[in-house]
């Protein structure tokens, strides 16, 4: 097994960023309806920073892995850098080869992201 494919299996079992946020900005879900995969997603911005980010998701290991880097990756940073983030952010993010079937999974994160970054 990779070092990358580690890191992805940690993120799964034990994900950061996992929960609620109390008093969020704002709050979205999103599915992927070929596997079922669901993200929740909470977000707290102060001025253009992201101050806190969580999510509660279930799904195959890369959507929820996805989730939990992308939630890594975006505190602290601002609304116009993360509504940058494309696709190949993402992959980037994972290091790891996605075919068809599973790039869907791991997008689902950041559409979720998207979605809470539109005024």
């Amino acid at each position: 097994m990779s070092i990358y494919q580690e890191i992805i299996l940690d993120h799964f079992q034990q994900p950061r960023n996992a929960g609620n946020i109390k008093n969020p900005t704002k709050t979205t879900t999103v599915n992927n309806s070929l596997c079922g995969d669901k993200i929740k997603m909470d977000i707290c911005i102060k001025g253009d920073k992201i101050i806190d980010i969580k999510f509660f998701g279930k799904g195959c290991v890369i959507s929820q892995a996805s989730a939990s880097l992308l939630t890594e990756h975006a505190k602290g940073k601002t609304k116009q850098e993360l509504k940058k983030m494309t696709k190949t952010d993402i992959i980037n993010l994972l290091k790891i080869d996605l075919g068809p079937n599973r790039i869907k999974c791991a997008l689902l994160p950041l559409e979720a992201l998207h979605k809470l970054l539109i005024e």
